[in-house]
């Protein structure tokens, strides 16, 4: 089985739950920005948690199905059409031979994640089908004409036909616990931090969310050794406002962390759009 890509959007690309543990030789873990919503779609449909899905961003993703197929839909709700049928996320669907599956635009949250029966069955890099936008290990990116193989259906059926979840929040609000270098920070930026909102700025992908907002002021001024970073660290650059690093962040950096989002509240990061505003909370 497979599927004929017709259109990607802004962005797409095959993801799972990544390559952890190989940070050693240079190589992120990459996978879901958002991963429940990548384990809730392979749920719905009977996958493994870990099975490959396609990240769509900013919706805009259209498919022709080679064969009857199995799909479900999760994380920024986008309208969903089945040959021109209304369809609803977070819900198994039905996508006969021939059939088209069009996505459009959300009206909240960024990324979106589409499970097909079986997983999107692409060579793996690494023990992995994600695509690691920063080191390009993976599959490339989704374009318009690519076929992607499905693999076979799991034994186990899917027991559930909708998922009553919330949707992505316009207000959100992320934990963050102190870094590793926070005491190269002025105290006031450490109440800065938590105080003032930081606005997602274009610059943001998978790599990494750059906020604009108020200067965080260092108490040191001199270079600071690379040392390992992981998926969300708030590094700050000499221009003084946070970056937020993501699933394809580097393994190494340079400029000191002043702390760091839980994993729980990245999946949230990561359904911020630009021009949406995020708020900080120590614990």
């Amino acid at each position: 089985m497979s599927v004929e890509v017709l259109a990607t959007g802004p962005l797409a690309t095959v993801q799972d739950l990544g390559r952890p543990g190989l940070a050693g030789i240079g190589v992120g873990t990459s996978g879901a920005a958002d991963t429940p919503s990548l384990r809730l779609a392979n749920r719905l449909v009977g996958n493994d948690e870990d099975a490959a899905a396609i990240e769509i961003t900013l919706g805009g993703l259209a498919l022709r199905a080679t064969r009857d197929l199995t799909v479900a839909l999760t994380g920024a709700p986008c309208p969903v059409t089945v040959d021109g049928r209304g369809a609803a996320p977070n819900a198994v669907l039905r996508v006969r031979r021939g059939a088209e599956l069009r996505l459009g635009v959300p009206a909240v949250g960024l990324r979106s994640y589409l499970a097909v029966r079986g997983g999107i069955d692409v060579e793996p890099v690494l023990g992995s089908r994600s695509t690691d936008v920063l080191s390009g290990i993976g599959p490339e990116p989704l374009q318009p004409g690519a076929v992607l193989p499905v693999g076979a259906a799991p034994a186990r059926f899917p027991v559930v036909d909708l998922a009553p979840v919330a949707g992505p929040s316009e207000e959100v609000v992320l934990r963050v616990r102190s870094g590793p270098r926070d005491d190269w920070f002025t105290s006031e930026a450490l109440k800065t931090l938590v105080s003032a909102p930081y606005e997602v700025t274009a610059e943001s992908n998978r790599v990494g969310m750059r906020l604009d907002g108020p200067v965080l002021e260092r108490n040191r001024t001199e270079e600071l050794p690379s040392e390992g970073m992981v998926t969300g660290s708030l590094q700050v650059p000499p221009v003084g406002t946070p970056t937020l690093f993501l699933a394809d962040h580097p393994v190494t950096g340079g400029y000191p962390v002043i702390g760091v989002v839980p994993a729980a509240d990245v999946a949230k990061a990561a359904q911020a759009r630009p021009g949406q505003h995020v708020h900080f909370r120590y614990v």
